[in-house]
């Protein structure tokens, strides 16, 4: 069988050490730096050949997304003329998800494109977590798999919150109503859904609340939290609503623009965000985020992926 090479990006080296430690191994070598017109170049620094090489890097919310997209596409051609035996694409956050979808006239479907590109660089199979809309599996032609960071989020609900049986699950959008069903079942809880209709994209005009809040703790679940508009104003209408508590629990935190100055402004107590996404500098600057390492659940499916597993144990547990 051949081994495990696994490469990090740019975009979260530390995500990639964890995986790899969690896996027996260390990142395997490669050089990552631009050119001084700009342009990435990529060198791979041990053989690959006949290996199963996993490619780690996060799309989104480090600033830099289009460099780092470049870069992945850069480092899986190079694996795969390099005679790779197969080559997968780990991407915690998958760039231009929200686009996922033609919602006005002439609007690109790019996360569509995103997906033409990592094929035709020559990924072989795809990995991420909480997809913004789970129809971006079907935009490839090679096998996705989209893991899911419900488990450790009914994990953290239970450590972390007080008498969270008597809490209620909400979801800040009509979209999300899906993923705040499944978590509210498996608490055994009630949940309530917030309808926003937008003037323009990222400004929220209008919010309505539907369910019973009054007295209880509200935790707002999302797969990605960007500039923190519709939480902050969310947390608002659940306060308004008469709920003891408000928190947050987002798989993605991008925290774009004013997204820190509101959190800390506003009534939440405190926003979960796993670590598909790099937070140590976002947390020096916002105390209210605490962050769930989900690089157990990744690594995990590397490992079974690897030795032709299946992983659908890992959309219900956490791996021990």
């Amino acid at each position: 069988m051949p081994n495990i090479k696994i490469f990090a990006g740019n975009s979260h080296p530390e995500l990639a050490q964890r995986i790899a430690q969690r896996l027996g191994t260390e990142p395997s070598k490669v050089v990552l730096k631009k050119f001084a017109n700009q342009e990435t170049c990529v060198e791979i620094g041990e053989s690959v050949r006949g290996e199963d090489v996993y490619i780690l890097q996060s799309g989104t919310g480090c600033g830099e997304v289009n460099d780092h997209l470049m870069e992945m596409l850069i480092m899986i051609h190079a694996c795969k003329i390099a005679s790779a035996e197969r080559v997968t694409a780990v991407i915690p956050c998958y760039p231009y998800a929200r686009q996922d979808k033609k919602d006005k006239s002439r609007a690109p479907i790019s996360a569509k494109l995103v997906a033409n590109m990592l094929s035709v660089a020559g990924a072989d199979h795809i990995i991420t977590m909480d997809l913004h809309a789970s129809q971006i599996q079907g935009f490839f032609d090679i096998p996705v798999d989209n893991l899911y960071a419900e488990p450790a989020v009914l994990k953290w609900i239970k450590e972390n919150i007080e008498n969270w049986r008597e809490c209620v699950i909400v979801s800040p959008d009509a979209g999300g109503a899906k993923r705040v069903v499944s978590i509210a079942d498996r608490l055994n809880v009630n949940f309530a859904l917030i309808h926003k209709e937008r003037a323009v994209a990222n400004e929220v005009q209008r919010m309505t609340l539907v369910g019973d809040v009054d007295n209880r703790t509200a935790i707002i679940v999302d797969d990605l939290a960007d500039t923190c508009g519709t939480v902050v104003k969310a947390a608002e209408k659940l306060k308004e609503a008469g709920a003891k508590a408000v928190y947050a629990v987002m798989t993605h935190g991008v925290f774009s623009g004013p997204a820190l100055e509101r959190v800390m402004g506003s009534c939440i107590e405190a926003i979960v965000v796993s670590n598909t996404i790099p937070q140590h500098e976002k947390i020096a600057v916002c105390p209210k985020i605490q962050v769930i390492d989900v690089s157990s659940i990744i690594g995990e499916a590397i490992r079974r992926t690897h030795n032709g597993e299946s992983i659908s144990y890992l959309l219900k547990n956490i791996p021990l």
